[in-house]
């Protein structure tokens, strides 16, 4: 006995792929799932239960949810993730800005708190222009050693 039209209006009248709709074949219900024709019908058999319609099959998301997660802490990046070059993943020229404004934040910080000369400022900022300080660490280092930051004795002499 073939059902195959009455599968695929199941399917429709409930809204589901037709491989998903299963039919109780016993003695009487048969009978009624030859004749079938109409959508209430589908419903009627459906309220019997000789109609069930199964679970909808799918991937777990539990662990591409888990690498997500992983991925959004910083994790997972190693050298075997990359596909692009290292200018690709972040531009010379982002790095640069990054830099730059971290360098010229802190000689602001230090002009303002009166530790460096306006011609000192000027001599720093024009090395931190031209990529002489590799980062903010250096560009400390450097300005201690060449004494650069004035002391309370040297502001009182200025004046």
């Amino acid at each position: 006995m073939n059902l195959g039209k009455q599968k695929s209006l199941a399917a429709r009248a409930l809204g589901v792929s037709p491989k998903r709709v299963k039919f109780n074949l016993t003695a009487e219900t048969k009978k009624d799932l030859k004749e079938l024709i109409s959508r209430e019908g589908v419903k009627d058999l459906v309220a019997d239960k000789a109609i069930t319609v199964h679970a909808k099959k799918g991937n777990s998301r539990t662990a591409a949810n888990h690498i997500a997660k992983q991925k959004a802490k910083g994790l997972r990046s190693g050298h075997g993730s990359r596909k692009g070059t290292a200018n690709a993943r972040f531009k010379n020229k982002d790095k640069w800005i990054i830099k730059i404004r971290a360098l010229r934040t802190q000689l602001l910080n230090l002009k303002k708190a009166d530790r460096l000369t306006v011609a000192g400022y000027r001599e720093l900022y024009r090395k931190a222009k031209g990529n002489f300080f590799r980062n903010k660490k250096h560009m400390a280092l450097y300005v201690e050693q060449h004494d650069f930051l004035q002391t309370v004795e040297s502001k009182k002499e200025n004046e």
